[in-house]
């Protein structure tokens, strides 16, 4: 072969190089990031100890962080030093936003240019509807989300002032950051109170509020913002989205606190029943911070839980979880069929058929994690199912609520949560779809037969 084919054949080679999808960078940019901070933690001066920390937990921790879920193997506020306390913080951030949104934004910062291929990436990532304004409405994100984490750090700083001195400058910061990005990571454990949460503020109304706004409005979503503050009243003028993610989220919040009320904490006073009623209804949508002791809850009140849990929160949001829309689209399916129409239907508008296709595949998809997780760690570790069903709902739904038993869990069963946590944060689609790559347009199709179902 003469040299100038050879330099032919190099450069066609060169050009036919598959490229990395946007799924594939997205996937990618998350497992780095797991890696890095697990590394980091792992060394001396990341724990108060100054003691290498086994690279099993790191990796736990560094991955709940990553995934925004709050499950951990040792308690943050005792466990970590303050230099490793702050890079959780930046991981929980990281997370939150995503790895791809933060990188966008560096590079905006640094006045460089996105190129189309990157501006694709950022789509996937943050869940828009599509490529055009795809720059903008990351500008738009990134202030949001430091003008709602610094108020709140601010509604909450006397309060944390006044109980804990200088170090409730520290504190608001990294309760209010961990609350927008849904974390659920905390700084109030104590040595002889390890794990405890938000409980020492189960009736402060400050706390509970600023806690549970933060929440909520990480949760509903980017683009459901950007409808609120485009809009603002003009409900009718949001896209169908925004109002599906509203309507289900406020059902999700009403409709558990209720029952939350005079089911499980009917013996508390009233303000700390309300207060109770309403938290525990808000966090389990991927939040993962408690005021009130989960255990002491009933079977029924811990099975809501589950089932929040797995809901989550919704797309384009820093929750993870099935999505509070997919839930949306089954449901209005479910009526479509019972109504004998062709279609689902909500607020005047017809909901594409691949819509519902994807939502059921989700559906499927997050219940066959949760149970089949659930099913290895009771064998493991010889424990009964329904409290295992409760950690692995919340490694899944990136919530970070426990019943007590994930820092006694073996290697094994932690590792088994990590991966959990890592699917229900990436997206279980996004694996799939970065693992196989899209198959070419057929123009036949396969004759058609009819399968008799229900």
């Amino acid at each position: 072969m003469t040299a100038k084919r050879q330099g032919i054949f190099m450069s066609g080679s060169i050009k036919n190089r598959k490229r990395l999808t946007s799924f594939q960078i997205i996937l990618l940019g998350f497992v780095g990031v797991i890696l890095l901070g697990a590394l980091i933690l792992t060394l001396p001066f990341s724990s108060k100890s100054g003691r290498f920390t086994p690279f099993n937990q790191s990796l736990f921790t560094a991955t709940s962080a990553v995934c925004v879920t709050g499950l951990v193997v040792q308690d943050t506020a005792t466990y970590w030093s303050g230099f490793g306390q702050a890079v959780i913080l930046l991981l929980i951030q990281i997370g939150g936003l995503g790895v791809i949104t933060m990188a966008a934004s560096f590079a905006l910062l640094s006045g460089k240019k996105i190129s189309f291929s990157q501006r694709s990436t950022m789509q996937s990532a943050i869940s828009a509807p599509s490529v055009g304004g795809i720059v903008k409405l990351t500008g738009f994100v990134i202030k949001g989300t430091l003008i709602f984490e610094l108020a709140g750090a601010l509604a909450m700083m006397p309060v944390f002032i006044i109980d804990h001195g200088p170090r409730g400058i520290w504190m608001s910061f990294f309760h209010s950051i961990s609350a927008f990005c849904n974390a659920g990571f905390d700084l109030m454990g104590k040595p002889d109170a390890k794990f405890s949460s938000m409980t020492a503020y189960s009736a402060h109304p400050v706390i509970n509020i600023v806690l549970m706004l933060l929440i909520i409005i990480g949760g509903i979503g980017f683009l459901t913002w950007r409808d609120v503050v485009t809009y603002r009243f003009r409900f009718k003028r949001y896209r169908l989205q925004s109002k599906v993610i509203l309507l289900t989220s406020a059902v999700l919040l009403v409709l558990p606190a209720i029952l939350f009320f005079f089911n499980d904490f009917a013996q508390l006073p009233l303000g700390d029943r309300i207060f109770g009623s309403l938290f525990q209804s808000v966090t389990t949508r991927t939040a993962g911070f408690n005021t009130l002791d989960l255990a002491s809850m009933t079977k029924v009140g811990q099975a809501v839980f589950i089932a929040l849990m797995l809901v989550g929160g919704s797309p384009g949001s820093t929750a993870g979880g099935m999505k509070t829309t997919t839930i949306a689209v089954l449901i209005f399916n479910a009526v479509a069929c019972f109504s004998r129409k062709e279609d689902a239907e909500c607020f005047g508008r017809r909901i594409e058929p691949g819509a519902v296709k994807i939502a059921s595949t989700v559906f499927l998809m997050y219940i066959t994690l949760c149970f089949s997780g659930a099913a290895v760690i009771s064998g493991i570790e010889q424990l009964p199912l329904g409290i295992c069903l409760f950690e692995t709902a919340s490694a899944v739904g990136t919530v970070g609520l426990t019943l007590g038993i994930t820092p006694s869990l073996g290697v094994a069963s932690q590792m088994i949560l990590a991966v959990l946590m890592f699917l229900g944060r990436v997206g279980g689609l996004t694996v799939i779809y970065a693992a196989i790559s899209s198959p070419p347009k057929k123009l036949s199709k396969l004759p058609q037969e009819n399968i008799t179902v229900g």
